[in-house]
């Protein structure tokens, strides 16, 4: 038996911004766009990874008022989901990243656990790190 990745979720206010930011920045590809009773999903993911998608969904997806309320506030302060991306140069990811516009939480740093990571947020706050490992 074996289990792999296929998804994950990421919430987000602005499918828009969102899809210029992991499309156009991140240069994910676009795999699926949804709407359905006015919601939006859309799916992600790397080139080089058919088989692994990051879904962005609007947030608090069948919650109540007062769940919704409280999601976009947790959202707005980047409390929610995250995603660490593996890449083969970490200050090569970075620059890109930085020069569309990214909202920069880390400069590229040397860790003592073998990485070179720096981190960003999405346009809906999402932590996203960006990870390489030092020979």
């Amino acid at each position: 038996m074996t289990i792999s990745l296929s998804q994950c979720f990421i919430a987000v206010d602005d499918h828009d911004a969102a899809l210029a930011f992991y499309r156009d920045a991140l240069g994910l590809e676009v795999r699926n766009d949804v709407s359905f009773e006015g919601m939006r999903w859309v799916a992600v993911g790397a080139p080089d990874q058919p088989g692994v998608e990051i879904v962005l969904e609007p947030p608090a997806v069948n919650a109540s008022d007062t769940d919704r309320r409280t999601m976009a506030e947790l959202l707005a302060k980047g409390l929610l989901r995250g995603v660490i991306f593996a890449t083969d140069d970490c200050d090569a990811t970075f620059a890109r990243i930085m020069g569309a516009g990214g909202e920069v939480v880390q400069e590229p740093t040397d860790q003592p656990y073998g990485l070179r990571d720096c981190a960003f947020r999405d346009p809906a706050g999402n932590l996203l790190r960006f990870t390489q490992r030092l020979a």
